[in-house]
């Protein structure tokens, strides 16, 4: 992978990964970096090693709601948490990989964000719910699901998720440059150094 590209493995039910999305572009912007895209199926990681997310203390779920809120305030995001959290999102993800074949993977992944983590939209965890999204997107409805159903998208996904783990990627939002690892939102300074020290050498 080129030292001038940052690599991003993502989940839309992952609060951090919809902030480091959003993060990561006036870095991008600054260093002239390119963002390429790794959906990475957290539900399955989770449940292979036995971890309930909502089985947390209530405090720290408590505590996350309101940081989270902060991250919004501070940086002007129109983030609401949702009504209904966690979805399912292999459907979402087999979507990107479908659109990657119509160079709308990036726009789409954007959009799937906004929608749930701006607009409370917990049915696109459906096709009912994606259909329109691809539309807006000028993909034909009955195409991209047909396409993201497709044993090879399924196939791929899973490919992407096992390539993760076996670079060490646990949880998302995880950024590589190169083989250094970056986990979480609030890594942006430690990529553009990172970035910036390539660049130099």
């Amino acid at each position: 992978m080129p030292e001038h590209q940052v690599e991003l493995y993502w989940d839309p039910a992952s609060t951090n990964t919809y902030f480091a999305f959003k993060l990561i572009k006036p870095v991008l912007e600054r260093t002239g970096a390119t963002l390429v895209l790794h959906p990475f199926n957290l539900g399955y990681v989770f449940r292979a090693h036995n971890y309930v997310l909502m089985d947390e203390p209530q405090a720290k779920l408590d505590n996350r709601k309101r940081d989270l809120q902060r991250w919004a305030e501070k940086y002007a995001l129109p983030f609401r948490f949702p009504d209904r959290f966690p979805i399912k999102t292999s459907r979402i993800l087999r979507g990107a990989l479908a659109m990657r074949e119509w160079g709308l993977e990036h726009a789409y992944t954007e959009a799937v964000l906004d929608a749930y983590w701006e607009r409370n939209r917990d049915d696109i965890e459906t096709y009912a719910g994606l259909r329109p999204l691809a539309a807006d997107l000028g993909v034909d409805p009955d195409a991209f699901e047909a396409r993201s159903e497709d044993p090879a998208i399924r196939q791929q996904l899973a490919e992407s998720t096992d390539r993760g783990m076996a670079r060490g990627v646990f949880g998302v939002p995880s950024f590589f440059v190169g083989d250094e690892l970056f986990w979480g939102k609030d890594r942006m300074e430690f990529i553009e150094d990172e970035l910036r020290r390539r660049r130099s050498d």
